[in-house]
């Protein structure tokens, strides 16, 4: 860097270090491994690790089309439908899964479609014999698509809210039907953004882990992230796991590459209002179908989450509230979980006020190798997913120290990792928006370092500081991937414990933590959620 570099530079160039061996000691530790020469040529990439690799894309393949599949006419219906009774409660519904962890999910989705759910009840009453099974393909498809149903859906409405009303003001005119309506009006902006929808619902389900090792039911429906797992921690097979790594790492830059032609998608417009006003008279037919296609939707989503309340409320929560250990997760969990929250922010906020100091500097021109950096870094965890990083410095660092030794340091780091792509997707409009508006003042005054940060930016930042955090540790306070390779006796947190728990088939105990783990998670979510509503209310009216 240049000599008259401030000091903003220097700390994104820190932060973009310690970001850069995190993830460079991963793939050194792989690479070192591999080069070894005891590897048995990566244990031959024989035909369980290409069953497990077609595996991987199948599901998620499967995965992207069911909720897509569904997404679109729920999403039309909801469209169509602004009046619709609790309309606004549906949507915060529909958002809720994005807060809950992946672990709590799967009990709740074996409380309805288990061999001791709510759905085998309502067989068994019926007279049939038929016993679901929600292990194998089956369940890890149930458990993605209600993840991302509801996030297809978020996106696909953002975009149909987007068409002007004038758009059916003439089709009410035109008189067109449904179809022409769907072909014509709805469909060539749904396509605008599908591409992309789909490239990220891809990648979310080929990164899966909790998913696939709870639900998947042994080899024959494990993916790469989860062999991974399994070849470290249960057959300590280290030629398998550097061979499994880097083709779940090839993967992941292929999709990415994919992706980035794609697009992302757009959830501009989206909120909790109705839409614009529709012009067109539909049947009462076509209500009733859209009143249907929703009240599914809401099943679909809700019942799980009602089950994994009514399982956990029914176990014996006292007891387990009064357990040593639970109360020792709880606190690890807390404890690692701010300490990644913190260390995102700081990294985040970091990474952004570098970039603005940059652009300031800079002024005209494209931006130089340095600032394109700084974007790259905030995005680091996309191209090497958490699973890679924790093997690679599993592999790495058993030639120096024991790996379990290091769990709090790699829980905290990867977990910072894994959610500076959303701090940092927080914190930059609102930097942005106070440098563009207080820089002039500020150089003008000779405001500037700890009395600037004091007076100036420590109001404007404050909520956004505070939403990214909460955030990024409830993304931590639910992670198992990190934490199930680096696990142990003496560092438990409440997903791991209530993974061992699930483990030795004490499911009401499992039942218990995942609602306490839900209930931490969710209050998260929902601090961090009006801390939004407030700073979009203080914007609103500044800018009135």
């Amino acid at each position: 860097m240049k000599p008259n570099t401030s000091l903003k530079s220097w700390a994104g160039a820190f932060a973009l270090a310690f970001l850069a061996l995190l993830a460079g000691g991963a793939l050194l530790g792989l690479l070192g491994e591999a080069l070894r020469g005891n590897t048995e040529g990566f244990a031959a990439f024989d035909s369980y690790l290409w069953r497990v690799a077609r595996f991987t894309l199948l599901q998620a393949v499967l995965s992207m089309l069911l909720s897509i599949a569904f997404a679109i006419p729920l999403a039309r219906a909801l469209h169509a439908n602004p009046d619709f009774p609790g309309r606004p409660m549906i949507l915060r519904l529909f958002a809720l899964p994005l807060a809950l962890p992946a672990l709590v999910a799967v009990l709740g989705i074996t409380s309805i479609y288990g061999r001791n759910g709510l759905l085998a009840a309502l067989l068994a009453q019926s007279g049939s014999e038929t016993i679901p099974n929600i292990y194998g393909l089956t369940g890890i498809l149930i458990a993605h698509v209600f993840f991302n149903l509801p996030l297809a859906t978020r996106f696909i409405l953002a975009s149909l809210d987007s068409i002007p009303e004038d758009y059916w003001k003439l089709s009410a005119q035109l008189g067109m039907r449904a179809w022409a309506q769907f072909r014509l009006i709805e469909w060539p902006v749904i396509r605008r953004n599908l591409a992309g929808i789909a490239g990220l619902i891809f990648m979310l389900c080929i990164t899966s882990f909790t998913i696939v090792l709870t639900l998947g039911g042994g080899p024959r429906a494990t993916t790469l992230e989860v062999a991974i797992y399994q070849a470290l921690h249960f057959d300590f097979d280290i030629a398998r796991a550097v061979s499994l790594t880097l083709l779940q790492l090839t993967l992941t830059v292929a999709v990415l590459l994919l992706l980035s032609v794609a697009g992302r998608p757009t959830e501009e417009g989206f909120s909790l209002r109705t839409t614009g006003r529709r012009f067109d008279k539909p049947s009462a037919g076509s209500r009733s179908l859209d009143s249907i296609l929703i009240l599914v939707g809401v099943l679909f989503v809700g019942l799980p989450m009602a089950g994994t309340v009514v399982s956990g409320l029914s176990a014996d929560l006292s007891r387990l509230l009064g357990e040593t250990q639970v109360w020792r997760a709880i606190l690890t969990s807390l404890g690692l979980g701010a300490g990644a929250g913190l260390l995102a922010t700081l990294i985040s906020l970091v990474l952004v006020t570098a970039r603005e100091d940059i652009a300031n500097r800079r002024r005209y021109g494209t931006p130089g190798i340095f600032e394109r950096a700084l974007d790259l870094g905030a995005s680091l965890i996309m191209v090497v997913p958490p699973i890679v990083i924790g093997a690679g410095w599993f592999i790495l660092s058993r030639h120096f120290v024991d790996p379990f030794r290091l769990a709090p340091f790699m829980v905290v780091s990867v977990n910072a990792a894994m959610a500076i792509p959303f701090a940092y997707r927080i914190l930059l409009p609102a930097w942005d928006t106070a440098a563009s508006r207080h820089n002039r003042l500020c150089a003008e005054l000779g405001i500037r370092g700890w009395n600037r940060l004091r007076l100036i930016d420590w109001p404007v930042l404050r909520q956004p500081l505070w939403i990214a955090f909460a955030f990024a540790m409830a993304l931590s306070l639910g992670d198992l991937g990190t934490i199930a390779l680096f696990g142990n006796d003496a560092v438990q947190t409440l997903p791991y414990l209530l993974l061992q728990r699930m483990g030795s088939y004490r499911t009401q105990d499992a039942a218990g933590l995942a609602l306490i783990l839900g209930c931490l998670c969710l209050l998260l979510m929902i601090l961090a959620d009006r801390g939004a509503n407030r700073l979009k209310t203080r914007e609103v009216r500044s800018d009135g």
